[in-house]
């Protein structure tokens, strides 16, 4: 019998009402004047963190018929789900105010963190890659929402590659399900581990392209670049880090509770991917000099480090806590340096940041201050995250793993100094550059919320510990 509560999917029902009352809302208000259904998303979310923090000492439990699990995992990417969409609310207030289709953004950055949250609690085939399509179809649109040559381009490349790899994940899903005899994760872990060998793996890596598409991770990331750079800052803000709380989640629950007995060695073949994707991130933003697409090439060798839980999901207690909190602190800082880009829509490369420090010194920091979190410097929460997830490596036996994570953090440093170094020089223009308040704002506050998590790491982790739903 199905387990059906509706109650338990609190937060996700009023993301799924906002975004409705959003849309009609928006239909019947002044094309100059939609600022309501700015707030009504704002609100949306306070009450999902809300629904979210109440529901967070339950004990872990699926509903409708196992298809749904409510964990850990599940509430925190609920939380940081969430707060990513407050974040980009702050950056992209005064870009999108008195836009004619305000209503319409919001409606499908509401719609989009709705198909991402519905990604962390998937414990189904057929939830997953319905989850899949919600989380994706939005981000289509919202990619070409500026209607102009360099987002149409970006747009095109992001839908065409979505939707192979979403035609092959779901044709990996009719694999798994063939052999597997059923969809859910609980129903298919043991039939998988005495299934054809060859057909598990043809199921799973077609299932995983999918997920991987979601983070921006090697092989299917080649729209992260040109969307990054053609779609308008806050909406680049918010593909380069919403998408990949769900795909990373759900790659960690697929292979926890899916493939846990499974012959097949997936661990050695995420830790392959996972090498390449922080390596070619990192080798490709090396001479980036547009800000916005080395942040892109940034937010794909991220993607890489945060792999390394998944690998070991099945070998380590430290995998999932790890990777929570650094889904966490990533998601906080890569939108505070996006913030700084928002703020300062004159400064598409690194040379225009010159002298930041001496006109606009509070952003200035800000930008040092995310810059070196996302290379791991403590005492920020990205510090914490990363090491972590490397201890977790570490303790699965992915020894060589660690130690390329290690070779790729230093080797960072090269590119994010490159832009912070010129920002940092007091020569240059005197004369200060406009600002978008709203955004240089929500910098900071992103700034203060990514040093102030890694002192209460312990907290965090603590809370964070816990067991996938398995029924």
């Amino acid at each position: 019998m199905l387990d059906e509560d509706p109650s338990a999917l609190l937060p996700e029902i009023i993301l799924a009402v906002a975004a409705v009352v959003a849309l009609l809302l928006g239909s019947y208000l002044p094309r100059e004047r939609q600022w309501p259904v700015r707030l009504l998303t704002f609100l949306a979310c306070a009450g999902g963190l809300v629904a979210t923090v109440l529901a967070w000492p339950s004990p872990d439990r699926t509903v409708f018929g196992g298809t749904y699990a409510i964990d850990v995992a599940t509430n925190a990417g609920r939380a940081i789900v969430l707060v990513a969409v407050v974040l980009t609310l702050g950056v992209s207030a005064r870009e999108f105010r008195s836009s004619p289709r305000e209503s319409e953004l919001y409606v499908l950055v509401l719609l989009a963190a709705l198909g991402t949250v519905l990604l962390t609690g998937a414990n189904d085939l057929l939830l997953l890659v319905a989850a899949f399509l919600l989380a994706s179809i939005p981000l289509y649109a919202m990619a070409g929402f500026a209607k102009d040559d360099t987002g149409t381009e970006g747009a095109l490349k992001f839908y065409l590659l979505g939707a192979l790899l979403g035609i092959t994940m779901l044709a990996g899903a009719t694999v798994l399900f063939g052999v597997g005899g059923a969809t859910a994760y609980a129903d298919i872990a043991k039939p998988l581990g005495s299934a054809p060998g060859v057909a598990v793996a043809v199921g799973f890596v077609g299932v995983f392209a999918g997920l991987l598409f979601k983070m921006g991770a090697v092989p299917a990331h080649f729209w992260v670049p040109d969307v990054t750079e053609g779609t308008r800052p806050p909406v680049a803000a918010f593909l380069t880090t919403v998408p990949k709380i769900g795909g990373v989640i759900a790659a960690y629950r697929l292979v926890a509770s899916g493939m846990s007995e499974t012959a097949v060695d997936w661990p050695l073949l995420i830790a392959i991917v996972a090498a390449v994707t922080m390596t070619l991130g990192n080798l490709a933003a090396f001479f980036q000099r547009n800000v916005r697409r080395l942040l892109a090439y940034s937010t794909i060798s991220q993607v890489g480090y945060l792999l390394m839980a998944v690998v070991v999901a099945t070998r380590s207690s430290l995998a999932l806590p790890g990777l929570l909190f650094y889904v966490g602190a990533y998601t906080v800082t890569n939108l505070g340096a996006f913030a700084v880009v928002c703020a300062l829509p004159k400064a598409p490369l690194i040379d225009d940041y010159r002298g930041l420090v001496r006109r606009r010194p509070w952003l200035a920091v800000s930008l040092a201050v995310c810059l070196l979190g996302l290379v791991g410097t403590p005492p920020t929460a990205v510090f914490v995250g990363k090491l972590t997830v490397f201890t977790a490596a570490f303790d699965g036996g992915f020894a060589w793993l660690v130690v390329v994570a290690a070779v790729n953090t230093v080797a960072s440093v090269f590119y994010y100094l490159r832009w912070i170094a010129p920002a940092m020089r007091s020569t240059g223009d005197t004369e200060a550059p406009p600002v978008d308040k709203w955004a240089a704002n929500t910098a900071y506050v992103a700034t203060i919320a990514s040093v102030a998590l890694g002192p209460l790491a312990g907290v965090a982790l603590g809370a964070l510990h816990g067991d996938l739903a398995l029924f």
